[in-house]
């Protein structure tokens, strides 16, 4: 079976044009690991660049990889047009079974709507509802993006819905569903970290965008309230911020007296290894979203047997299913939160044991590839 997959190239998204090798978002990426594993598909992946770049011919013994130059005038602002015609004329030589585009943030659902080939989409953040929850105003990127996920999705054979949450929303839309989860990097299920590993006094995570929707400003209340209690831990923030954006200047105002005090600290992105010695390091894993379509670093924390404590809300209710040592408090229940956090910190900070296999058995990226081979061929089947 041939199959592409049209994703984004993170150079692209970071403008980190002079690097040799794409990278991908880290679903993207687990799902290529995944593929790797399947000597019987050949994979190509393409991708949309503002800028040429060097870029190798392979990424695996069964996958390929294609960068298509794409003028400005060509992406957002014309409906992505100049990506899904630069798509289509590679995918013409390519001659695919099946075409998935993995995310409708960009140009990859409706690329992928527009092929010409059989196709599917993959759901990694619900844009439609990002845009209404937000009242994200006319012409803005979220409204757009929007917009295209309401134009891509009926135009598909079927969509890929990592949540029973991300699945509600979707199924009005789209003719047909699957409810397949996003897989974690290989990475994440090596060597288990033993318990002694873990530091003292507790470390506590937050891993993710500084941004409105994973709500990092209104966690530092919390960090404070727990400090003004005596207890001793250290919260560590890990991601990117904006400080121009007034959210990201609120987070990294607020946490400065905060690292003062020493039980908070922000460290920026880290890359996948550090990020793993972070966890391995950690005690737990604190998600508390406003809006969650999967929830990715709670399935990477329990693989590393954290702690979690996170929302009641979207997929990460699915994840955490029959797991244990997971607490989720009703979204928005900030006293909550700060209680079951004091309690935990209080009472000796037990820790997970088991979860890692669980997250194995559900999300391990050759399960997942190969649930996707199982659903291709059903479409191609279904002509």
């Amino acid at each position: 079976m041939r199959i592409v997959q049209l994703t984004t190239d993170a150079r692209e998204h970071y403008k980190d044009y002079s690097n040799p090798m794409p990278f991908f978002g880290t679903a993207p990426e687990a799902l290529l690991q995944g593929f790797a594993h399947l000597p019987d598909v050949e994979v190509h992946v393409v991708s949309c660049t503002r800028t040429a770049m060097k870029s190798p011919n392979k990424l695996a013994p069964n996958t390929y990889f294609h960068s298509l130059l794409v003028p400005k005038i060509g992406w957002m602002t014309t409906a992505y047009q100049g990506c899904i015609r630069a798509v289509r004329r590679k995918l013409c030589e390519i001659q695919p079974d099946i075409v998935h585009g993995q995310g409708t943030e960009r140009d990859c659902a409706i690329s992928a709507a527009f092929s010409g080939f059989p196709n599917v989409v993959t759901i990694h953040g619900n844009m439609a509802e990002l845009s209404r929850l937000f009242r994200a105003r006319i012409g803005s990127y979220h409204w757009l993006a929007g917009w295209l996920e309401d134009f891509a999705l009926p135009r598909t054979a079927g969509v890929f819905c990592n949540s029973a949450y991300t699945e509600s929303l979707v199924r009005p839309r789209a003719e047909r569903t699957w409810r397949v989860p996003n897989p974690l990097r290989s990475d994440f299920f090596e060597k288990l970290p033993e318990d002694s590993t873990r530091v003292s006094p507790p470390i506590l995570l937050n891993i993710g965008v500084i941004t409105e929707r994973k709500q990092q400003v209104e966690l530092l209340d919390v960090v404070r309230t727990l400090e003004q209690q005596g207890l001793k831990f250290q919260f560590q923030f890990v991601g990117d911020v904006n400080p121009v954006t007034p959210y990201g200047a609120a987070f990294l105002s607020k946490i400065k007296p905060l690292e003062i005090k020493g039980c908070a600290r922000y460290l920026g992105p880290l890359p996948t290894a550090e990020l793993i010695r972070q966890f391995d390091a950690a005690s737990a894993l604190v998600h508390f979203p406003s809006e969650e379509a999967f929830g990715l670093v709670v399935a990477e924390a329990l693989a590393r047997n954290l702690k979690l404590f996170g929302a009641r809300l979207g997929g990460i209710q699915d994840i955490v299913r029959d797991v244990p040592e997971t607490e989720l408090i009703e979204a928005r229940d900030w006293r909550g939160l700060t209680e079951a956090l004091g309690a935990w910190l209080r009472e000796g900070r037990s820790v997970n044991h088991d979860s890692g296999e669980v997250m194995r058995k559900r999300y391990h990226p050759a399960v997942i590839a190969r649930r996707h081979v199982e659903i291709y061929r059903e479409v191609l089947s279904a002509g």
